[in-house]
């Protein structure tokens, strides 16, 4: 099943979508969008075009876990993306994604303006590979009882 990740931000929302067989998690680009409903269109458009099945969106929690305002923006547009389309919309705790993006663009030696304009699709992409282990140690826990039954 293909599944959709976004990085939604005020002003850039990175996009990331896996293939069928939920394997490889491909950054897709950066909406470049301020318009809060906009966004949602856009992002509910480029889900219709994918022809993703699902769709997860960070939710960027403090490392105490509680919800700060960031969280709730996040959920809000969740909520509007929910609306804007019949494709389930989750949320995933992305604590820390954006810094595993930088250290990642740090390696490759990404800066400036370049920089600028992929860190939120890294993240993205490292928020939907997250969402996908959990999906197959899922999976594995289910074969696992089946095969004790």
């Amino acid at each position: 099943m293909k599944i959709m990740s976004i990085d939604y931000g005020d002003a850039r929302t990175g996009i990331a979508v896996c293939d069928r067989t939920e394997f490889i998690a491909s950054p897709i680009g950066t909406i470049e969008e301020r318009d809060f409903l906009k966004l949602v269109q856009k992002v509910a458009y480029m889900a219709q075009q994918y022809e993703v099945k699902e769709i997860v969106v960070g939710l960027p929690l403090n490392m105490n876990g509680s919800k700060g305002p960031r969280a709730e923006k996040s959920e809000m547009f969740a909520n509007a993306l929910n609306q804007a389309t019949d494709i389930p919309v989750n949320m995933w705790d992305e604590r820390l994604t954006t810094v595993s993006a930088h250290n990642i663009l740090n390696e490759t030696n990404v800066r400036g303006k370049k920089r600028k304009a992929v860190v939120d699709t890294v993240s993205a992409t490292l928020i939907l590979e997250g969402y996908l282990e959990l999906r197959r140690k899922k999976k594995e826990k289910e074969k696992e009882k089946e095969k004790e039954n």
